[in-house]
């Protein structure tokens, strides 16, 4: 079946400050959640759809750069676009009048990334199969064939990245099965935002843990002895079997990572996520450093595959936290996961 993109929509969604429930963290007093989404037509039923997060006016921005790709996309054939997907994403990254608001990061990725996701939503729609079906039955070679290996050669190559996909291909079923039966691990952040009072935290801990949650998630940075009283009353719920993540969004400098961080230490932190600047990979390293066993978490506003490789080669990280939305869309994500030790 030929199927030929013949139009593509571009939406500015906003949700209301609300649906934070009046909670933030130390960089973002007051969130706003949006997003700028996509929806690819067709010259039949199909629909693709995509999207990544911004915020508010930055919405606005993210449309424009949307727009602006659209050229890459309007009028292609879907066939020919999965028959060398790898080639497509690169047409689409490589404008070069667009490259200057870039390379590869900024507002340019973000709808990088929402074009792209919307064009493989379609190809999975097309197959008949939900996104990560239709990527767990791909072979070694077409996934290799789809990742962008430009800048992080020296740290993953195409042959290195086959060589990992083929030795695990024989455990996939097995794999597969799991995911189906138990679920991915996950954690949940719903108690633990800034300027809950105690009964909200309360409340919101226990409905977590009634619901079967052995993961919790704090916001900290902005008042050192308001996150010790807070990780006191989680830890009071949650006992000291479970892990508690703590999250800074940004918000310290190195030192003040290394010194906030040490304070909060007896709280048995099992990471701290995002402790300074997204793109300071040297600091990143000196805080892990500094403090372990305490894991350094990032990821949620790293930019690009080269980024990953960075901190990943620094031993700057122990846990990569891969925002889909963030990174130029499903072709960049397995190059930071295949990476990753």
């Amino acid at each position: 079946m030929t199927v030929t993109i013949t139009d593509i929509i571009v939406r500015d969604v906003r949700f209301p400050t609300s649906a934070s429930k009046a909670g933030s963290d130390a960089m973002n007093p007051d969130p706003d959640y949006s997003a700028s989404y996509v929806v690819l037509k067709t010259d039949g039923e199909l629909r693709g759809h995509g999207l990544t997060f911004t915020n508010g006016r930055g919405n606005e921005l993210c449309v424009a750069a949307i727009e602006a790709l659209k050229p890459h996309v309007l009028g292609q054939k879907l066939e020919s676009i999965v028959d060398d997907f790898g080639r497509f994403w690169n047409d689409v990254v490589s404008d070069s009048q667009l490259r200057w608001v870039g390379p590869e990061k900024g507002v340019i990725h973000l709808a990088t990334g929402a074009l792209v996701n919307a064009v493989w939503d379609l190809y999975a729609r097309a197959a008949r199969k939900p996104l990560w079906k239709l990527l767990a039955d791909m072979s070694p070679q077409q996934l290799v064939s789809c990742i962008p290996f430009k800048y992080i050669a020296d740290a993953l190559t195409p042959e290195e990245a086959f060589e990992i996909l083929r030795r695990h291909e024989s455990t996939k079923p097995e794999r597969e099965q799991e995911m189906l039966k138990s679920g991915y691990p996950a954690y949940t952040t719903s108690a633990g935002w800034l300027g809950y009072s105690d009964e909200q935290v309360r409340e919101l801990v226990r409905a977590g843990l009634a619901q079967g949650w052995t993961h919790f998630k704090m916001k900290v940075g902005r008042n050192l002895a308001e996150d010790a009283r807070r990780a006191r009353l989680i830890r009071e719920e949650i006992g000291w079997q479970r892990k508690l993540m703590m999250d800074a969004n940004q918000f310290w400098d190195v030192e003040q990572a290394i010194v906030w961080m040490k304070a909060l230490a007896e709280f048995k932190p099992y990471w701290i996520e995002e402790p300074t600047s997204p793109d300071d990979v040297l600091g990143h390293a000196t805080i892990a450093k500094a403090l372990a066993p305490i894991g350094i978490a990032t990821g949620e506003a790293c930019q690009n595959r080269v980024m990953f490789k960075q901190l990943l080669q620094a031993n700057a990280i122990s846990f990569c936290q891969i925002d889909s939305c963030r990174l130029g869309g499903v072709n960049e994500v397995p190059a930071a996961l295949l990476m990753a030790p």
